[in-house]
C-alpha cells in the first residue's frame, strides 16, 4: 500500500475523529478496510456510552464483525488516529487484523510500539505489521486543540464558579 493510499484511509479515520469532538468526546476515529473499501467505522464514545470499553478502535473491530460476518479479520487493516491502548491491541490481535496504521505515538498508553509493542509480540497467537506517522501531524493538532479547549473551559467554568461566591 503505498503513502497515498494510507493518507486516504487516515483522513476517513480522522473524519470519525471529528465525530467524535462534535459530542464532545476525545478525537479518536478508526477504520478497518478490507480489499479496498471500509467495513467498519468507529470513534470514541466513551463518556456518552459511560462504557470504558467503547474505544474507536472497538467499535470500527465490531462494525468489521458484523460486516463480514465473522470474527476473524484476516487480509484486513485498520487505520486510527492515535496509537492503540492495550484493551484496542488486545481486540486487534484476537481478531487477525493484519496491518495497523496509526498517527501519533501515545507516551502514556501506547501499545503498539511506544510502552510496548503487544501486536509484534512474538509470544502471542497472532502479530500485525504496525505503521506509525501517517498524518501524524493532523491527527495530533485534533487532540491538542481539544485538551487545550477543554482545559480554557475549565479555567473559565472555576473562575466564573469564584465570581459567584464573591
Amino acid at each position: 500500500m503505498d503513502l497515498k493510499e494510507k493518507e486516504k484511509w487516515m483522513k476517513e479515520a480522522i473524519k470519525e475523529a471529528k465525530a467524535a469532538e462534535r459530542k464532545g468526546e476525545v478525537p479518536i476515529g478508526a477504520v478497518v478496510v478490507h480489499k479496498g473499501e471500509i467495513i467498519g467505522r468507529g470513534h470514541n464514545v466513551r463518556e456518552t456510552s459511560q462504557n470504558a470499553t467503547t474505544h474507536a478502535e472497538m467499535i470500527a473491530i465490531q462494525m468489521a464483525n458484523r460486516s463480514l460476518g465473522n470474527w476473524r479479520l484476516e487480509k484486513c487493516q485498520l487505520f486510527v488516529t492515535l496509537e492503540p491502548c492495550a484493551m484496542c491491541s488486545g481486540a486487534i490481535l484476537l481478531s487477525r487484523i493484519e496491518e495497523v496504521y496509526y498517527g501519533p505515538s501515545d507516551i502514556k498508553g501506547g501499545t503498539a510500539g511506544t510502552l510496548m509493542n503487544l501486536l509484534a509480540d512474538q509470544r502471542m497467537n497472532h502479530q500485525a505489521f504496525v505503521e506509525r506517522g501517517i498524518l501524524e501531524e493532523e491527527c495530533r493538532d485534533l487532540l491538542t486543540t481539544f485538551f487545550k479547549e477543554l482545559r480554557r473551559k475549565k479555567k473559565e467554568e472555576k473562575y466564573r464558579i469564584k465570581d459567584s461566591l464573591d
